[in-house]
């Protein structure tokens, strides 16, 4: 089974937009190509050549390229963007199928900063977030079996870790939690389980 968070690269850095793409990648533009042929955004003969492109792309950034006109950015199925995400008065997030850069610099000045990393291609095994937080905030969201370790330099800050790795597996990825963090949080949590996962111990 493809593991939606592995590792992108052993060795050398790849650029977000040359990875490979996976099968459910190309299945989920696929998907939204059809809906755009159904609700006429897209016309036959569109439909067609877009449905082939998809089909025969073998990077990320083939695939991203197809539905850059058929939604915003925030909602696209591939996200191959790996520029810094900064939250000024305001918020902004990271979600979805996206690439998490080696060291991925994020500011939440007055403001705040989600990273969902459930469907995330970790670029390696050991990500930085380079967090600089001014009376902000910086909440991640987790797979279980991804590790969290926080070395910011906390001033008047909070951290909050609700993670689970199951008993007994081994090394996961690790997102490591770096900068400086004014008067603000950060905060990292795994989804809830279901309650039969809790009776197992998983």
């Amino acid at each position: 089974m493809d593991n939606p968070w592995r590792p992108a690269t052993r060795g050398g850095d790849v650029p977000a937009r040359d990875l490979r793409a996976s099968d459910a990648d190309r299945e989920k533009v696929v998907a939204l190509i059809g809906a755009a042929l159904a609700d006429g955004r897209l016309t036959m003969v569109e439909h067609g050549e877009r449905m082939e492109r998809a089909y025969a792309a073998r990077t990320l950034g083939e695939l991203s390229v197809l539905t850059l006109d058929l939604l915003p950015p925030e909602q696209q199925p591939i996200r191959v963007d790996d520029r810094p995400l900064h939250a000024l008065f305001g918020s902004a997030r990271r979600g979805g199928r996206w690439v998490a850069p080696a060291r991925f610099p994020v500011t939440a000045l007055f403001g705040s900063v989600e990273l969902d990393l459930r469907e995330a291609i970790l670029q390696r095994s050991h990500i930085v977030i380079d967090a600089n937080i001014v009376c902000g905030h910086v909440r991640l969201l987790i797979p279980e079996g991804v590790r969290v370790d926080v070395t910011s330099r906390m001033i008047l800050s909070s951290r909050k870790l609700k993670i689970w790795v199951p008993p007994g597996a081994p090394d996961g990825p690790l997102i490591e939690i770096v900068g400086t963090a004014v008067m603000g949080s950060i905060q990292a949590r795994t989804p809830k389980r279901k309650w039969r996962q809790r009776l197992r111990g998983r």
